[in-house]
């Protein structure tokens, strides 16, 4: 067996393990009972303190040393792409000490049990200990992987390698004043009536609509499924077995059925990988910025467009009669409704950056030391009313309400907002390329695009950063000038701008 191979079977073991431990996670999430929290605890600890240290054991080194002696100097190749991206992953997993691995996993997981009780009560008070036993955690996580600015730069690293605090900064800071100005201007305007998407729809009606369209998009369920959770959220175990899941509101559409179009581009992103890349540390997304692009793409740049209702609306209205007088322009104006609200995942494309803006600034001033936890929900109320003009009533529309801080996920918020950007860069490359993908869309075909994620983004897997992956798709380099555009071309319609 020659090193590469060798190395390639450790790896094996390792990915494996990862594989089980998201599984494990998949499960808490949509069946576990509540009191077997401490077991799962105790699970995902040992696995992640194995995983750990098969990865970083000096015959990792050795192997992957052995390897570079073997292999073309070929940039895109398999790999060599392979050995860029584990020496790389190798560096940065080395720098934590087996035990702190193990803590942080049996913490997270704890954790997340105890905000859903708490979201649930409103209480903030109820995940305070829990938020403040994390956050020593995420620093000595930044201290651990060291940084040159700001201890941000360290956790951002781990979800948008290369990208630092700064940049984010400057790229927010770009396109928030034109958010700003757009939101003012429609503010002026007449509200949009969204009264169609607030009837009574029986939840078992709405999954079943939802699921007929992502199996349309090109969500292959006979390698993926699609369960219950508290926050959706999609989860891999290789790329034959991915899995999504939805929250249902029985008087509100948009949760259900645009968080299951989000969901499933994640899955047809992981579903995307080519299958030589399976169960290797090529498989997975470039980044989660990328990730990001493609669920809103699918969810907002596709599911909100007024082609794709031409095309879904007479079927929505077969599932649901009592839309059987809405009009397309009036559901298409609904859909695209600009609001002020509470929650992210339910924010509208002009607002939502802003709430990732809000977020980021308090995970930065949490982490600089400038905001403590126990003064979150303030900081979080006054900050909110400062962007928005409205304070959240309680803790579980505002501070509470995302899953994210619990699973010690401090670093990720960023990656949403790049992700918009992203989406409409690359969707916008497509449409150069295939000048009929509207009309493709407004006939609900929806193969063009999908291949076309699939040869120039899916397949690669991992193989190249979120920078050397949108040159080669686009050109360019991240930009927000385009997403603006974008707004401004979809909200002037809809409001008259």
């Amino acid at each position: 067996m020659s090193k590469y191979q060798a190395l390639l079977t450790r790896l094996g073991d390792v990915v494996s393990l990862r594989e089980a431990m998201a599984v494990l996670g998949y499960d808490q999430q949509t069946q576990m009972p509540a009191g077997a929290a401490e077991g799962r605890a105790r699970q995902l600890s040992t696995l992640a303190r194995m995983e750990h240290e098969i990865f970083t054991d000096d015959a990792t080194k050795h192997l992957i040393d052995d390897a570079e002696n073997e292999v073309d100097d070929v940039y895109e190749s398999d790999a060599v792409s392979l050995l860029r991206v584990v020496k790389q992953d190798y560096e940065e997993a080395t720098k934590f000490p087996a035990s702190f691995v193990e803590e942080w996993a049996k913490e997270t997981t704890l954790a997340h049990e105890t905000w859903v009780h708490a979201r649930a009560n409103k209480d903030f008070k109820a995940f305070e200990s829990t938020l403040e036993r994390i956050m020593v955690l995420a620093h000595k996580s930044a201290e651990f992987l060291g940084y040159k600015e700001h201890p941000y730069d360290a956790l951002l690293g781990r979800f948008e390698r290369g990208m630092t605090t700064a940049e984010v900064d400057r790229i927010f800071e770009g396109h928030r004043p034109r958010l700003v100005d757009l939101i003012s201007r429609i503010s002026q305007k007449p509200q949009v009536d969204d009264s169609p998407l607030h009837h009574h729809f029986e939840q078992d009606k709405q999954r079943e609509f939802a699921m007929n369209v992502v199996q349309r998009f090109g969500f292959d369920t006979h390698r993926g499924v699609q369960a219950v959770s508290v926050h959706p959220f999609c989860t891999s175990f290789g790329v034959n077995d991915v899995r999504i899941t939805t929250r249902f509101e029985d008087n509100f559409l948009n949760p259900a059925l645009f968080g299951m179009m989000h969901e499933a581009g994640h899955a047809m992103y992981e579903q995307g990988v080519a299958q030589h890349l399976d169960g290797t540390m090529l498989s997975g997304g470039t980044s989660l910025g990328v990730h990001e692009s493609q669920s809103r793409m699918w969810e907002n740049v596709v599911g909100r467009s007024k082609g794709f209702w031409s095309w879904a609306l007479p079927m929505l209205k077969e599932t649901f009669p009592q839309l059987a007088d809405v009009s397309l322009d009036a559901f298409y104006k609904a859909i695209n409704k600009v609001e002020r609200s509470f929650i992210r995942v339910e924010a509208d494309e002009a607002t939502y950056n802003l709430h990732i803006i809000l977020r980021f600034g308090i995970e930065r001033d949490l982490l600089g030391g400038k905001v403590a936890v126990k003064d979150l929900p303030k900081v979080w109320n006054e900050r909110f009313e400062a962007s928005f003009g409205i304070t959240p009533p309680h803790d579980g529309l505002g501070v509470l309400q995302d899953v994210h801080w619990s699973s010690g996920l401090v670093g990720y918020f960023p990656t949403y907002a790049l992700g918009n950007l992203l989406s409409v860069q690359y969707y916008n490359t497509a449409v150069a390329q295939h000048p009929s993908l509207p009309d493709e869309i407004a006939n609900g075909e929806f193969g063009t695009l999908l291949g076309w994620l699939h040869d120039n983004i899916h397949a690669h897997g991992r193989k190249f950063t979120t920078a050397e992956l949108t040159k080669r798709v686009t050109g360019g380099e991240i930009e927000s000038d385009s997403y603006i555009a974008y707004l401004e071309n979809k909200l002037g319609e809809v409001y008259g701008l």
